[in-house]
């Protein structure tokens, strides 16, 4: 009876997934039954690994897939296309029904093209210039030379999260923090994590991520949407879908999985 009764509760589990891939494909989708999703060419890790989001490999590609899933699209139904950064912001027709490259929300590009709710909220990370002996303790981050920038969020994060014993040195740009830490005049800086993870990759030789703060931690973090045609009439479905993944825990353990452990970011706590 109880193997009756299971069998009986997956079949209408499957039934209903099948009704709700109809009614976010029938008319919606650039083509019926399927689900097209962009990603950059190429496409970086840990957002997506060895340029492969086909794997469900990386932050980003794990979740294109688990919202296909939630939307009741089938893995082989999920196509992928390629776009640069630029070209997806632009107003006009698309080529893809949702595009994912670490889109932040703003108002100006929400004038033009339309966003999902929030798949990701960006928190503040610090880099340092590497070191062995290194580790995510405050009291230790509390002794370092700090650089933030005027503009950003980071002054009060590191005012009120890490509380130096000696003030920050306060720069213009991004850059110039870049280039205070190759002179070692700071030994550290925030970033938003996708930024840090960045820098500590390709532009700060011997770059490091130390540890990330809970994004509540910052008063206006950066939110990731994934880009539509303004006007899209599968948004509906995306923000649905996108309700449940965050509701039952699902985007919690994709990013921890590969935004925590991939990457070996720690949360500062």
């Amino acid at each position: 009876m109880r193997k009756l009764m299971t069998l009986v509760a997956m079949g209408t589990a499957m039934a209903a997934g099948s009704v709700y891939a109809q009614s976010c494909s029938d008319g919606k989708t650039l083509t019926e039954g399927k689900l097209t999703i962009a990603t950059g060419n190429p496409a970086y890790y840990p957002w997506v690994i060895d340029d492969a989001p086909e794997s469900g490999q990386g932050f980003e590609a794990a979740v294109a897939y688990a919202l296909a899933d939630a939307m009741g699209f089938a893995k082989e139904d999920v196509v992928w296309t390629r776009t640069s950064f630029d070209q997806a912001i632009q107003p006009g027709a698309k080529d893809f029904d949702v595009n994912m490259q670490q889109f932040s929300i703003t108002p100006e590009r929400d004038k033009v093209v339309d966003f999902s709710q929030p798949y990701y909220t960006a928190p503040m990370a610090v880099l340092v210039r590497g070191g062995d002996d290194l580790n995510a303790d405050l009291a230790a981050m509390k002794e370092m030379k700090w650089g933030v920038v005027a503009s950003t969020t980071a002054l009060p994060v590191v005012m009120e999260a890490i509380a130096p014993s000696s003030s920050p040195l306060v720069y213009d740009d991004n850059a110039n923090v870049v280039e205070a830490m190759k002179a070692g005049q700071v030994d550290a800086a925030l970033f938003d994590l996708p930024t840090a993870l960045y820098l500590s990759a390709v532009v700060l030789d011997g770059g490091q991520v130390l540890g990330q703060f809970a994004p509540d931690a910052t008063s206006d973090p950066d939110h990731f949407g994934m880009l539509m045609t303004e006007g899209n009439p599968l948004k509906a479905c995306v923000d649905a879908a996108l309700a449940d993944l965050t509701e039952n825990g699902t985007l919690a353990a994709i990013e921890a999985e590969w935004l925590q452990e991939a990457t070996g970011v720690p949360l500062i706590k």
